[in-house]
Protein backbone atom coordinates (compact mmCIF):
# COMPACT_ATOMS: atom_id res chain seq x y z
CA UNK A 1 0.00 0.00 0.00
CA UNK A 2 1.14 3.35 -0.85
CA UNK A 3 2.11 6.07 1.86
CA UNK A 4 -0.51 8.28 0.74
CA UNK A 5 -3.03 5.03 1.29
CA UNK A 6 -1.78 4.87 5.12
CA UNK A 7 -2.72 8.09 5.46
CA UNK A 8 -6.17 7.67 4.29
CA UNK A 9 -6.74 5.03 6.49
CA UNK A 10 -5.30 6.93 9.52
CA UNK A 11 -7.55 10.12 8.50
CA UNK A 12 -10.49 7.29 8.11
CA UNK A 13 -10.00 6.62 11.97
CA UNK A 14 -9.74 10.01 12.96
CA UNK A 15 -13.13 10.38 11.49
CA UNK A 16 -14.57 7.31 13.58
CA UNK A 17 -12.40 8.69 16.55
CA UNK A 18 -14.17 12.19 16.20
CA UNK A 19 -17.67 11.13 15.26
CA UNK A 20 -17.91 8.40 18.42
CA UNK A 21 -17.23 11.52 20.72
CA UNK A 22 -19.68 13.42 19.07
CA UNK A 23 -22.41 10.44 19.24
CA UNK A 24 -21.47 7.98 22.07
CA UNK A 25 -23.89 8.40 25.23
CA UNK A 26 -25.62 11.40 23.55
CA UNK A 27 -28.78 11.56 25.48
CA UNK A 28 -31.94 10.42 23.76
CA UNK A 29 -33.11 13.50 21.82
CA UNK A 30 -30.08 14.45 20.67
CA UNK A 31 -30.61 12.69 17.21
CA UNK A 32 -33.67 14.74 16.44
CA UNK A 33 -32.74 18.10 17.96
CA UNK A 34 -34.10 21.05 16.32
CA UNK A 35 -31.46 23.40 16.46
CA UNK A 36 -33.83 25.97 13.87
CA UNK A 37 -33.03 27.86 10.97
CA UNK A 38 -32.97 25.01 8.45
CA UNK A 39 -30.02 23.19 10.14
CA UNK A 40 -30.15 19.47 10.06
CA UNK A 41 -30.81 17.26 12.90
CA UNK A 42 -27.78 15.02 14.27
CA UNK A 43 -29.51 12.18 12.81
CA UNK A 44 -29.32 14.42 9.09
CA UNK A 45 -25.71 15.18 9.25
CA UNK A 46 -25.12 11.04 10.42
CA UNK A 47 -26.75 10.17 7.13
CA UNK A 48 -25.34 12.90 5.48
CA UNK A 49 -21.63 12.01 6.16
CA UNK A 50 -22.44 8.00 5.96
CA UNK A 51 -23.33 9.38 2.34
CA UNK A 52 -19.96 11.11 2.12
CA UNK A 53 -18.07 8.34 2.75
CA UNK A 54 -19.75 6.04 0.82
CA UNK A 55 -19.31 8.85 -2.18
CA UNK A 56 -15.65 8.18 -1.66
CA UNK A 57 -15.95 4.24 -1.59
CA UNK A 58 -17.29 4.52 -5.06
CA UNK A 59 -13.84 5.33 -6.16
CA UNK A 60 -12.93 1.97 -5.10
CA UNK A 61 -16.21 0.32 -5.53
CA UNK A 62 -18.64 0.36 -8.00
CA UNK A 63 -21.94 1.60 -6.93
CA UNK A 64 -25.03 2.80 -8.71
CA UNK A 65 -26.09 4.99 -6.38
CA UNK A 66 -24.24 6.63 -3.12
CA UNK A 67 -27.93 7.08 -2.18
CA UNK A 68 -30.07 5.47 1.19
CA UNK A 69 -32.90 5.93 3.00
CA UNK A 70 -33.14 7.50 6.29
CA UNK A 71 -32.83 5.04 8.96
CA UNK A 72 -33.74 5.25 13.03
CA UNK A 73 -30.74 6.49 14.55
CA UNK A 74 -29.14 3.31 15.72
CA UNK A 75 -28.87 1.74 12.52
CA UNK A 76 -27.47 5.01 11.21
CA UNK A 77 -24.60 4.96 13.77
CA UNK A 78 -24.51 1.27 12.47
CA UNK A 79 -24.43 1.83 8.84
CA UNK A 80 -21.66 4.34 9.52
CA UNK A 81 -19.31 2.38 11.24
CA UNK A 82 -20.38 -0.27 8.93
CA UNK A 83 -19.05 2.15 5.84
CA UNK A 84 -16.05 2.82 7.47
CA UNK A 85 -14.82 -0.51 7.94
CA UNK A 86 -15.93 -1.37 4.01
CA UNK A 87 -13.83 1.71 2.67
CA UNK A 88 -10.34 1.66 5.03
CA UNK A 89 -10.62 -2.78 3.39
CA UNK A 90 -10.83 -1.00 -0.39
CA UNK A 91 -8.11 1.40 0.75
CA UNK A 92 -5.72 -1.13 1.97
CA UNK A 93 -6.45 -3.16 -1.57
CA UNK A 94 -7.20 -0.93 -3.93
CA UNK A 95 -6.46 2.38 -5.62
CA UNK A 96 -9.15 4.66 -6.13
CA UNK A 97 -10.19 5.09 -9.62
CA UNK A 98 -10.75 8.22 -11.52
CA UNK A 99 -9.61 10.72 -8.90
CA UNK A 100 -6.08 10.37 -6.32
CA UNK A 101 -5.74 10.22 -2.79
CA UNK A 102 -5.36 13.73 -2.33
CA UNK A 103 -8.65 14.59 -4.08
CA UNK A 104 -10.42 11.95 -1.90
CA UNK A 105 -8.49 13.59 1.40
CA UNK A 106 -9.76 17.59 0.31
CA UNK A 107 -13.45 16.18 -0.73
CA UNK A 108 -15.48 13.68 1.34
CA UNK A 109 -12.96 13.01 4.23
CA UNK A 110 -12.77 16.81 4.98
CA UNK A 111 -16.33 16.94 4.35
CA UNK A 112 -16.97 14.24 6.83
CA UNK A 113 -14.80 15.89 9.48
CA UNK A 114 -16.68 19.17 9.08
CA UNK A 115 -19.93 17.58 9.70
CA UNK A 116 -18.76 15.88 12.50
CA UNK A 117 -17.57 19.63 13.69
CA UNK A 118 -21.40 20.38 13.28
CA UNK A 119 -22.22 17.26 15.41
CA UNK A 120 -20.05 18.50 18.51
CA UNK A 121 -21.76 21.67 18.17
CA UNK A 122 -24.70 20.47 18.84
CA UNK A 123 -24.01 17.93 21.64
CA UNK A 124 -22.96 21.69 23.18
CA UNK A 125 -26.75 22.75 22.23
CA UNK A 126 -28.29 19.70 23.51
CA UNK A 127 -26.62 20.45 26.70
CA UNK A 128 -24.18 17.45 26.53
CA UNK A 129 -20.91 18.34 26.12
CA UNK A 130 -17.70 16.49 24.71
CA UNK A 131 -15.09 16.91 26.99
CA UNK A 132 -12.03 18.89 25.02
CA UNK A 133 -8.58 16.82 24.51
CA UNK A 134 -5.33 17.68 22.91
CA UNK A 135 -5.60 15.55 19.56
CA UNK A 136 -1.87 15.56 18.46
CA UNK A 137 -1.80 12.71 21.53
CA UNK A 138 -5.15 11.01 20.82
CA UNK A 139 -4.47 7.15 20.55
CA UNK A 140 -6.00 6.97 17.36
CA UNK A 141 -4.79 4.17 15.41
CA UNK A 142 -5.64 2.97 11.59
CA UNK A 143 -8.33 0.03 11.68
CA UNK A 144 -9.61 1.46 14.76
CA UNK A 145 -13.28 2.12 13.29
CA UNK A 146 -16.37 1.39 15.35
CA UNK A 147 -18.11 2.55 18.24
CA UNK A 148 -15.51 1.67 21.03
CA UNK A 149 -12.72 3.84 20.91
CA UNK A 150 -9.86 4.83 23.16
CA UNK A 151 -10.04 7.73 26.17
CA UNK A 152 -8.78 10.45 25.57
CA UNK A 153 -4.76 10.63 26.20
CA UNK A 154 -4.99 14.30 27.29
CA UNK A 155 -8.30 15.57 28.01
CA UNK A 156 -8.46 19.43 28.63
CA UNK A 157 -9.18 20.06 31.93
Amino acid sequence: MSCKGEMLRHFLASIAYHATKAIKDAPSDYPDLDAGFEVRTPRQILHHITGVLSYAHSFYEHYETTYFDHKPWKDEVGHFYSTLHKLDESIRQKQPQGVTEEQILQGPFSDAMAHIGQLLTLRRIAGAPVHAENFVYADIKKGVLGPDQPDPVAPDS
